[in-house]
C-alpha cells in the first residue's frame, strides 16, 4: 500500500465516525471520496443524495446519470478524476447547507485536496463554488448574488498553484434540460484540463518563462490549463505560422521580439 492510500484511509476512517454536527444523526454513511488518487482533476460537489447515502458511493443517482452521461460526451473516463463532497453526510429532505456544517465538514475536504493534490480543482454548484471563493483570493472577487455565480461556471481562475475551474452540479439538469448544450460544453473543457498542451515543452514560452523574460501567468494559464483556448496551439494545429513572441492570447510582447534578434 503506498503513502498516499494510506493517508487518504485514514482521512476517510474520521470521516466514517464524525459526529462534529447534527448530520450525523440522519445519516446511513458518511460519504468519503473516491477516484484516482494520482488525479490531475478534483470534483467536489456539494453533499451525497439518497442513493449515495445509503450505498456509500458516490453519485450513483439520478445526479450521477446525468454526470456519467456528460462525462461520456465529454471524452472523459469517472477513473481520470477524484470526487468528493464539500458536505460528507446526506442533508435532509435536500435542503441547504448550514454554514455550521460546512465549517464542521472543510477540514476533511482540506485533507483530501492536499493528500491527492490535484492540479485542478472543479467545484460543482453554488455551494462548493461559493466555498472556493470565499477561501482563496482569486481573480475576481467574490459575486454579490447566487444568480450571478452562473457566470462563474466553464471559466478557468487560477489561486497560487492550483486552478480552479467551476462548473454547473449535473442535478441542475435534472430541473431544465434546456441548459444541457451550454452545461456539456462547459464539461468538455474537463479533457483539456487533464493533461498539458502537447506542445508545451517544445513552445517558446517555456523557454522564456524559464529565462525569467516572460510572467508563469501564461503557462499556468494556458499551457498548463486550458490550452483548448490559445491561440498559438490552434494555429499550431492549423500548420499557420504564428512568431514566438506571440502570446496564447494572441497578442504580442514586443520584448520578447528582441530575444529572437
Amino acid at each position: 500500500m503506498n503513502h498516499k492510500k494510506k493517508d487518504i484511509d485514514k482521512v476517510n476512517s474520521i470521516i466514517n465516525n464524525c459526529k462534529k454536527c447534527r448530520l450525523h444523526l440522519t445519516r446511513t454513511n458518511a460519504l468519503c471520496g473516491e477516484g484516482n488518487l494520482h488525479a490531475r482533476v478534483m470534483l467536489i460537489a456539494q453533499a451525497p443524495g439518497d442513493n449515495e447515502d445509503r450505498e456509500g458511493k458516490m453519485f450513483i443517482g439520478p445526479s450521477g446519470k446525468v454526470l456519467d452521461e456528460l462525462l461520456i460526451e465529454a471524452g472523459v473516463r469517472r477513473d481520470h478524476l477524484y470526487m468528493t463532497n464539500l458536505i460528507k453526510c446526506r442533508l435532509p429532505e435536500y435542503r441547504k447547507p448550514k454554514q455550521d456544517e460546512i465549517d464542521a465538514c472543510c477540514s476533511f475536504l482540506e485533507n483530501e485536496i492536499k493528500l491527492v493534490d490535484p492540479e485542478v480543482i472543479v467545484p460543482l454548484g453554488y455551494y462548493a463554488t461559493r466555498y472556493f471563493f470565499k477561501r482563496d483570493s482569486l481573480s475576481i472577487s467574490m459575486p454579490t448574488s447566487r444568480a450571478d455565480f452562473y457566470n462563474l461556471y466553464g471559466r478557468l481562475f487560477l489561486y497560487q498553484n492550483k486552478k480552479v475551474y467551476p462548473l454547473p452540479h449535473p442535478a441542475s439538469l435534472l430541473y431544465n434540460m434546456s441548459f444541457r448544450p451550454m452545461t456539456l460544453d462547459k464539461y468538455k473543457k474537463l479533457r483539456v484540463l487533464l493533461q498539458p498542451c502537447k506542445w508545451f515543452f517544445v513552445c517558446p514560452l517555456k523557454r522564456f518563462c524559464d529565462m525569467g523574460k516572460l510572467d508563469q501567468y501564461w503557462i499556468n494559464f494556458y499551457c498548463k490549463g486550458d490550452w483548448g483556448s490559445c491561440i498559438r496551439y490552434k494555429m499550431e494545429e492549423r500548420g499557420e505560422y504564428h512568431p514566438d513572441w506571440m502570446l496564447p492570447d494572441g497578442t504580442f510582447e514586443e520584448t520578447l521580439h528582441e530575444l529572437n534578434k
